[in-house]
């Protein structure tokens, strides 16, 4: 690990200028708990101004929302304790459930909800008629961290989103570019794409959160629609380079060598790829798109399947040009602050972006239920117990589950969250007993409290300990309890220390024994719904648009890619979710198509769409994916011959595109099929009119 750079320390000084500030604040102002304050600002402290600001709103939202919950719930349910526990278990898991439906930072709005209501009404049950002051000052408190904060991180030294979003999408294009060129030099024409390029899929969630903050930094407002439209482009450029990889494989396989005009253009192509180039300058583009049109030749009968492979090559870079002029123009748009309105895209007979996502609701009510469950049996231990600090301990229970609720494997993150909760108690203690008694004046206590709180806010940028700085820093900030006059009571110490490693505890050992599987279980489910996605969308059952199943295809493998690259040596690693992908893009290009094709050719495309259906319905079942069956090449090919024989036209075309893509998808090694009318395939596809074919 490398030392923290002046940026991290940068952070690290603001964040406790920031805390100290709020911490005077509530002392000034004669505040309850003033230390809430402080755990406050090291909450939503993030090096990213506007990412500050985003969090700070959905703090204030989600603690109003859970101390109006605890303000409606305690008094109501006071006399029936078990009942009450039961509805604080309840309301954390259900506002857990919501969260889990929200993959962006605006989640945490309901998480917050989930855990703060556990934490204000638990400890105050005794006591119901101050239920409503502890909820104001909580919410005064908060309200004061999260004001700091935001105000000297948009005031000192701000940082906007702007150049980070522009380092990590260059740094995404330059990886796509890669992969690009050499799919393109036919140095990686393979028909399967490796784990390491689909992790491009993955790689976008990232840029997701970041266009979230776009809208909370006044300097970046105006990109945020470039940076939608370049999001969209971005995950359609990746089964487009998929299919670019697959049919140079395919041509390889029939013809042995690359014909030298494919092979030339292919290299100018890559070449343009790898220099930058400026977005107003579209000439190169141009020569190449007119070079596309010169891939024709003429050819043999026996030639028919190489030549519906060229007529596909030829539309995938045709596509492959647009968007990749497309995405630099964006990229040049964003950087320049989207002063420019003049864009036009160069894709257009495509709709990019989508809004479907997959969402596990098996695995989410799983979590939601044993949220609720963990929870209420940690209270009712709690009640029939007795133990009066036992209140804390029940809503380290539910922070537990909240927090580590959408992994896959819970158990080691809330390890990790017992022993650095236990070490910063630990260190608290040092500074509760053996420092604080000799501080008398705020000056000497922001010295004592600097040297702890600037190492840990120094890594805090860093993604890898982000969950122990974050623990470090608002257990020492929360379990100091810093108020007007200072008060140490070791029995007291002590028994908070143990609620909250009991807690912690409580709700690891819940996980290991509810949760015993892990990363493969959770990738199996994501696979087998893909499966059961293309089953629907052969049958006919479920036809989304274009963009929505692009979208909710590519979230799901960008859920997948990291759980198999988690465990390589897993039989799931294998999986090529671009496949799968492209298969379902022309599965439903056919079903669009069928309505409009006479009844001799709709009824061979049918039949390979049920097989298709079947096909997947079995995986889905078995739980893997086995070779498709021969019946299913053979219906494949008649629906070939049948579209090859019907009237010419861009319907026939994009039919016979979708039935390259599917039988490429499926069978990618098999050898083409021989047969048909040369002629029959002449008259060219323009890539503008395909709808398929990935």
């Amino acid at each position: 690990m490398t030392l923290p750079v002046w940026r991290d320390w940068l952070f690290s000084v603001k964040a406790f200028i920031a805390a100290m500030l709020a911490l005077y604040i509530g002392l000034a102002f004669g505040l309850p708990r003033p230390y809430w304050a402080m755990t406050a600002v090291y909450v939503v402290a993030n090096p990213i101004s506007g990412a500050t600001i985003s969090k700070s709103v959905d703090r204030m939202l989600g603690t109003l929302l859970g101390a109006t919950g605890a303000v409606v719930l305690v008094p109501m349910l006071v006399n029936a304790p078990e009942l009450l526990v039961l509805a604080i278990a309840t309301w954390a898991g259900v506002f857990l459930y919501i969260a889990l439906h929200d993959r962006t930072p605006r989640n945490y709005v309901f998480l917050l909800a989930g855990y703060t209501l556990p934490l204000i009404a638990l400890p105050n049950v005794d006591v119901p008629e101050t239920i409503f002051d502890v909820a104001v000052a909580r919410s005064e408190e908060i309200i004061v961290g999260i004001v700091v904060t935001a105000v000297v991180g948009t005031t000192l030294f701000p940082v906007s989103v702007g150049p980070i979003l522009n380092a990590r999408i260059a740094k995404w294009l330059n990886d796509a570019s890669s992969w690009a060129r050499d799919i393109l030099l036919a140095r990686t024409a393979e028909p399967f794409t490796p784990l390491s390029r689909q992790q491009l899929a993955a790689d976008i969630s990232p840029l997701t959160a970041l266009i979230t903050q776009l809208a909370h930094d006044a300097g970046t407002r105006d990109v945020k629609r470039y940076a939608e439209e370049l999001r969209g482009r971005l995950l359609f450029l990746l089964p487009i380079l998929s299919s670019i990889a697959d049919r140079l494989h395919a041509l390889r396989l029939e013809v042995g060598e690359f014909p030298p005009e494919i092979q030339a253009l292919t290299e100018r192509i890559a070449a343009w790829i790898k220099t930058s180039f400026d977005p107003a300058d579209g000439h190169v583009a141009d020569q190449l798109r007119s070079s596309l049109r010169n891939m024709e030749t003429p050819f043999r009968e026996q030639d028919l399947w190489p030549r519906l492979i060229r007529l596909s090559l030829a539309a995938r870079l045709g596509e492959l040009i647009d968007l990749w002029q497309d995405c630099l123009t964006l990229q040049h748009q964003i950087s320049l602050g989207g002063t420019s309105h003049t864009w036009r895209p160069m894709l257009r007979h495509r709709p990019i972006a989508g809004r479907g996502q997959h969402y596990d609701r098996g695995l989410m009510l799983f979590t939601l239920t044993s949220t609720i469950l963990a929870t209420f049996a940690a209270g009712l231990l709690w009640i029939w117990s007795g133990w009066s600090g036992g209140a804390n301990a029940v809503a380290f229970v539910a922070i537990a589950c909240c927090f580590f609720g959408s992994a896959d494997r819970p158990a080691p993150f809330m390890r990790t969250m017992l022993i650095w909760s236990c070490i910063a108690y630990a260190v608290t203690g040092v500074y509760f007993f053996a420092i604080l008694p000799r501080i008398n004046d705020f000056e000497l206590l922001v010295l004592v409290l600097a040297p702890p709180f600037l190492l840990v806010g120094a890594l805090i940028p860093r993604p890898e300990l982000s969950l122990i700085t974050l623990l470090l820093a608002t257990n020492f900030a929360g379990d100091l309890g810093l108020q007007g006059r200072y008060s140490a009571d070791f029995s007291s110490y002590l028994e908070g220390g143990i609620a909250i490693a009991a807690g912690v505890l409580f709700a690891l050992i819940w996980t290991l024994v509810t949760r015993p599987f892990g990363v493969e279980f959770a990738a199996r489910r994501l696979i087998r719904a893909g499966w059961k996605d293309l089953a629907e969308l052969a049958s006919g059952s479920r036809l989304p648009d274009h963009a929505t199943l692009t979208n909710r295809m590519l979230d799901r493998l960008g859920q997948l890619v990291p759980r198999l690259a988690s465990d390589e040596a897993s039989t799931l690693s294998v999986i090529d979710g671009l496949a799968e992908l492209r298969t379902g893009y022309n599965v439903l290009a056919l079903q669009r198509n069928r309505r409009a094709l006479a009844n001799q050719v709709r009824q061979p495309i049918d039949a390979m769409l049920d097989g298709v259906g079947a096909y997947f319905r079995q995986c889905a079942v078995k739980g893997e994916r086995g070779s498709a069956p021969d019946a299913l090449l053979h219906d494949i090919d008649q629906a070939l011959q049948a579209v090859l024989q019907s009237e010419r036209g861009q319907l026939r075309q994009t039919s016979l595109d979708a039935l390259v893509g599917v039988r490429r998808a499926l069978f990618p090694l098999a050898a083409g099929p021989i047969g048909g009318k040369p002629e029959s395939c002449r008259g060219g596809a323009r890539h503008p009119t395909s709808d398929a074919a990935e």
